[in-house]
């Protein structure tokens, strides 16, 4: 097999990490995109109306509907109505939602560590600080 291009390998292992996440999530009952809105819900420190909330995921507020919903469901979320503008829905984690966002959070590192567990941790450092100097260029 020749040398393969540094873009396809990147991409190559980031599906192999989604995949081991994935994989860690479906026991909690959680998709990506739940897991990401719970997230975002807990590092904001307060409720998000629905569209900030999208902004913050990037992605249509159509497309959180569902997710919220299943989040919902399931106790992690509460939708109330924003004071401040009766017409907005708040999106309200819940003390579950925060116990499961924590959840989520170990689910990832832990696919993470089991991707990388061949490189030494010399080696994780110089990765992450390489990885951080590319994207440090669209901040």
């Amino acid at each position: 097999m020749g040398e393969k291009e540094l873009a396809e390998l990147l991409h190559l292992v980031s599906r192999r990490l989604r995949h081991g996440y994935v994989h860690r999530l479906v026991p909690l009952g959680l998709n990506p995109g739940q897991a990401r809105a719970l997230r975002a819900l807990g590092e904001a420190g307060r409720p998000l109306r629905m569209v900030q909330l999208a902004d913050e995921l990037r992605i249509v507020p159509r497309s959180l509907t569902p997710v919220v919903d299943a989040l919902e469901e399931s106790g992690l979320v509460r939708r109330e109505v924003d004071p401040a503008n009766r017409r907005s829905t708040l999106v309200v984690i819940t003390d579950a939602g925060r116990a499961m966002a924590e959840r989520a959070r170990d689910a990832r590192r832990e696919a993470g560590e089991g991707l990388f567990a061949v490189l030494s941790q010399e080696q994780r450092d110089q990765l992450r600080d390489l990885l951080g100097a590319v994207d440090g260029q669209f901040r």
